[in-house]
């Protein structure tokens, strides 16, 4: 393992490490939304439904930050968005400590949560900026490892923090996230690229519409949002099939806790496994594994069982990571990686309503039924990736300078091409 990490590790930017660290600082101390309904329950005395009310503006907050963050940081730059949310949030968290208020409650964490998505995409817009293409796959996938990194060790220390103190829980992460400001600061440059020869039309002016009328990336996204409603089932609906079971919390704990280990230990073998191959076909087997895993649950009714399926669901999770970041950074033009990851980060919130939502519903009326359908939703966003591929593949090889209504343009050209090309063959 020492000897993976260093290969991962080597010769990625300075900047890079400073982003990477800033990141892992920022997830170690990100505990306070773990605990945040328990809080608001045996301290403010809010009942269940209240308090998951509450919690839940912190969802619709991230919907509008992931967006606000992709498009300042293409504006405003990514160094600028990254300070501002970062301090901003480590404010609100200082400010949820102390507030008792229902109503002030429920407004700070609603920006809380806009301020804490908003690092999302000027964060990963900021890694394409200054990690050559060859070296992206490893970048994202250090990336990848140290959030699941940084996320376990949260949640190790937020049970002690709790036993202590909500005041210190939140205070602690006040802290955490205001470190991540001042590193940003210090050691992190602007990586926003300057202008070359003007902005084409696409770029001037469009906010988010060049995005949202770019069919190949939206089709991404789409499919990209298959998998992120299946593997939130592990953290929404796969507590309530293991109760129904007779298992109890420590058991979801030990799932949940080996699934994180997994890639913890594991991560860093991943760019030598998928190196070379099209990323479309991994991003199709990473979809066959996650579905595979959560289909396994119908027959799971113990234990080792659970454990059996959350290995084969992690693994799944554990190969999508590095080329999902890769593509954005590929079909990304260069002065809007921001707003592509932005709309990309939007999945993540609308999966976090969805999958409760209809999964609760689903695992009710079908039982373990329920777990078939999502291997099928796995299936299907396999099969997307296999049609969509060389759509992706085209793009990509044209490089992040040119517009996507270009690229179109010249696409329909090729298309026009070949066509005229067949007839003139078959007459």
């Amino acid at each position: 393992m020492r000897a993976e990490g260093r290969t991962s590790a080597s010769g990625l930017p300075a900047v890079y490490w400073y982003l990477w660290l800033g990141m892992l600082i920022n997830r170690v101390g990100g505990f306070g939304v773990l605990f945040l309904s328990l809080y608001l329950v045996q301290r403010r005395g809010l009942d269940a439904s209240a308090a998951g009310l509450v919690v839940g503006l912190s969802g619709a907050g991230g919907a509008v930050g992931v967006l606000a963050g992709g498009v300042l940081a293409d504006r405003w730059g990514r160094r600028r968005t990254l300070l501002a949310c970062h301090l901003l949030a480590a404010g609100l968290m200082l400010a949820l400590a102390f507030a008792t208020r229902l109503p002030v409650i429920a407004a700070v964490t609603f920006l809380l949560g806009a301020f804490q998505s908003m690092a999302g995409p000027p964060l990963v817009a900021a890694i394409t900026d200054v990690v050559p293409p060859p070296d992206r796959q490893r970048a994202f996938n250090l990336q990848f490892w140290a959030h699941n990194l940084g996320v376990a060790a949260a949640a190790l220390l937020a049970g002690l923090l709790a036993e202590a103190s909500f005041t210190l829980l939140f205070v602690v992460e006040a802290a955490a996230t205001f470190a991540t400001f001042l590193l940003l600061a210090v050691k992190v440059p602007e990586t926003l690229p300057a202008a070359r020869g003007g902005r084409s039309p696409a770029e001037r002016g469009s906010g988010l519409g060049a995005v949202l009328t770019d069919r190949v990336y939206l089709v991404f996204v789409g499919l990209t949002l298959l998998l992120a409603y299946v593997s939130t089932q592990s953290s929404t609906i796969l507590p309530l099939a293991m109760s129904a079971d007779g298992l109890g919390p420590a058991a979801y704990g030990l799932v949940t806790g080996c699934a994180g280990a997994l890639i913890v230990a594991g991560q860093l073998l991943v760019p030598r496994f998928i190196a070379g191959r099209p990323k479309a076909r991994v991003l199709a087997l990473a979809n066959l594994l996650l579905g595979g895993g959560f289909a396994l649950v119908a027959l799971a009714d113990r234990v080792p069982l659970h454990l059996a399926a959350a290995l084969v669901w992690t693994l799944g999770s554990m190969l999508a990571a590095p080329p999902n970041a890769e593509v954005i950074a590929e079909l990304a033009p260069e002065r809007l990686r921001g707003r592509y990851q932005g709309v990309f980060y939007l999945v993540f919130p609308i999966a976090s309503f969805a999958a409760p939502a209809l999964g609760g519903v689903s695992l009710e009326r079908l039982g373990d039924l329920h777990w078939v359908l999502c291997g099928a939703v796995g299936a299907l966003a396999a099969l997307g990736h296999l049609l969509a591929g060389p759509a992706r593949e085209r793009r990509a090889a044209l490089g992040p300078k040119q517009s996507v209504s270009e690229w179109y343009m010249n696409d329909r050209g090729r298309s026009s091409e070949r066509s005229s090309f067949h007839g003139c063959e078959g007459t």
